[in-house]
């Protein structure tokens, strides 16, 4: 029985895995910490609300003052209790719609990399389901679910994310099922299971995270755009997707009201990716390879 190669080593190479520099194990932290503070945020928000989310506190779009810091939205409620608590419901949404494609495609394209013959029918199938238009098939799918709403979006959104993120997954677990120590483990009689997730998937790590924090923003984008087509969550929902479209009649008379959920949508999709990049495996360096 052969034993999966640590992520940052070669097949052949019998160097052990390069350990984390305490001088990286800062650096990760520091790029994670933007997330995990959003994160918490999101959590603790509705906790740090000052007013009722769905109470008029002032006049529609009133300007920044005393009772709201932020100003008002289109019907006088407070920006900033509405910020605090709409984070959560896009930040679930998202971390969803990510978690499913990242797992679907992961299972299919290692799949499809260790057996190629039934690999080209799954790539096939990708290709073809990949020349839909993303936003229009998410239109579709959203006007015909009874009721539509979030759970419409974040079901089209996972659908048509799949074929994409198989087509890399499998790219990438093509090379790795090839090598050596695979085709000799599969020689040994291992099953399936066995290579899949002792042989190929420890090799994977980088390109999964890179994955999940893409499918992330994704997810983020596609439902801040349904959002703005008058699909997913609905009023008075507080969400920063709906928060944009609901207020950006009045954005020269309080600006506030559409830039800051805009601000924290941006910082969620960069601080993400920051987060995925920090926990990938650090490439081998040239003293670390024989």
């Amino acid at each position: 029985m052969t034993a999966p190669i640590p992520p940052g080593t070669r097949a052949g190479n019998t160097t052990a895995a390069r350990v984390p520099h305490p001088r990286r194990r800062s650096g990760v932290l520091w790029r994670a910490l933007p997330a995990g503070l959003l994160v918490l945020l999101a959590l603790t928000g509705p906790l740090l609300a000052p007013h009722a989310t769905d109470t008029p506190l002032t006049f529609p779009f009133a300007t920044a003052g005393n009772d709201a810091v932020l100003g008002g939205d289109v019907l006088g409620r407070d920006v900033l209790s509405r910020v605090l608590t709409g984070g959560a419901p896009l930040m679930a949404t998202a971390l969803g719609i990510a978690a499913s494609v990242t797992a679907v495609a992961t299972v299919v394209g290692v799949v499809a990399a260790l057996r190629p013959a039934l690999g080209r029918w799954i790539e096939r199938m990708a290709d073809l389901a990949i020349l839909l238009p993303a936003v229009l098939g998410i239109m579709l799918v959203a006007l015909a679910w009874p009721g539509g709403g979030r759970l419409a979006v974040a079901a089209a959104a996972t659908a048509l994310g799949i074929p994409y993120a198989v087509r890399i997954v499998a790219a990438a677990a093509a090379p790795i099922a090839a090598t050596g120590y695979v085709e000799a483990a599969a020689a040994g009689g291992e099953t399936l299971w066995h290579l899949a997730v002792r042989e190929v998937l420890p090799n994977l790590r980088a390109t999964l995270l890179a994955l999940f924090g893409l499918r992330f923003v994704e997810g983020v984008y596609i439902v801040s755009v349904a959002a703005f087509l008058q699909l997913g969550p609905q009023p008075p929902e507080a969400d920063w997707a709906l928060m944009i479209r609901e207020n950006a009649a009045g954005i020269t008379l309080n600006p506030w009201a559409v830039a800051a959920p805009c601000l924290t949508i941006g910082l969620l999709a960069v601080s993400v990716n920051l987060a995925a990049e920090a926990l990938a495996p650090a490439r081998p360096t040239p003293e670390t390879q024989l």
